[in-house]
């Protein structure tokens, strides 16, 4: 049975990080009924390449989480100087190291590494990040595989807080490998059934185009790019975006934006993710559970 999270303060909001909070509980129950019956601690790794700050903030999080739901998790460091070459080489060790479960590469790479190459280096049982191409072509012909973090913690969402998406009109306002198009995917799909539109930076009308969603998910990566006459009255908004900027109101010097302007568009919506605190920590908590059905699938 489908479980609905507490609702926040503002009933309107998807509460991810509440949600997120739940189904951590879940996964370490499962953790704990794997351990007890003699099989091993799911094991994440990540490959950490330089000194982004939101990859730094990302990474930290995710060995947190490992953390909280029992999960043994291991970092690699390397200097953003490090060879495509040495990169590679890692990749392999870890795709033969059969302690290891599942694990991620931290986007973005630096400017001399191919990052398609790297993705597709990367073991296809091992890709908890789903962004191999054997898992992106499983999911868009509705085969098991490993979906994407991001577009997976989404569907979460909906289904936890009940949300009709059956031929509802969706849009989608982004077109990356690791958002738009997977989440464009999974939202026609049958156990979806919502009429799915791609809009990016290129298309002609955008403002009435996002006007006419029953759906409307910003995945662009622009700052509060998605204002109030751009959304239906009524309508459900997911914001992917994350985007640091500068500020003198938080001793980090910056803080997340979403691509939603969301104290003129909040009031409008029917439900509305938050940034932070929206989709976020479903995309960690998405990542736990592709490593959890990989430790399974060997046990």
């Amino acid at each position: 049975m489908i479980k609905t999270p507490k609702r926040a303060i503002m009933e309107n909001i998807i509460d991810g990080k509440l949600t997120a909070h739940e189904i951590k509980r879940e996964i370490k129950s499962e953790v704990e009924i794997l351990i007890e019956s003699g099989k091993k601690q799911p094991h994440l790794a990540a490959i950490l390449v330089g000194h982004d700050g939101g990859s730094e903030t990302y990474v930290a999080y995710k060995i947190k989480d490992c953390e909280e739901v029992g999960f043994k998790s291991s970092l690699i460091r390397f200097e953003d100087d490090i060879s495509e070459h040495e990169l590679l080489k890692k990749i392999h060790e870890l795709n033969e190291n059969e302690d290891i479960d599942g694990f991620i590469v931290q986007l973005p790479l630096p400017n001399h590494i191919d990052e398609q190459k790297v993705i597709e280096a990367i073991d296809p049982n091992k890709d908890v990040d789903g962004f191999h191409p054997v898992n992106v072509g499983r999911t868009v012909i509705g085969l098991p595989s490993f979906v994407s973090a991001t577009p997976s913690g989404i569907i979460e969402l909906f289904k936890r807080y009940q949300i009709d998406t059956s031929g509802k009109n969706c849009v989608i306002v982004g077109r990356s490998n690791i958002v738009g198009r997977p989440l464009s995917i999974l939202m026609s799909q049958k156990k979806i059934n919502a009429t799915v539109t791609v809009a990016h930076s290129r298309t002609r009308d955008l403002d009435k185009v996002c006007a006419k969603a029953d759906i409307l998910i910003a995945a662009l990566g622009s700052p509060e790019f998605i204002k109030a006459d751009m959304v239906k009255e009524g309508a459900v908004v997911i914001d992917v975006g994350t985007t640091r900027v500068p500020s003198t109101e938080t001793k980090s010097g910056f803080r997340l934006k979403g691509d939603v302007k969301y104290d003129e568009v909040a009031p409008k919506c029917a439900h509305i993710t938050p940034v932070p605190g929206g989709v976020g920590p479903m995309t960690r908590v998405a990542l736990l559970g592709n490593t959890l059905i990989a430790a399974k699938a060997k046990s």
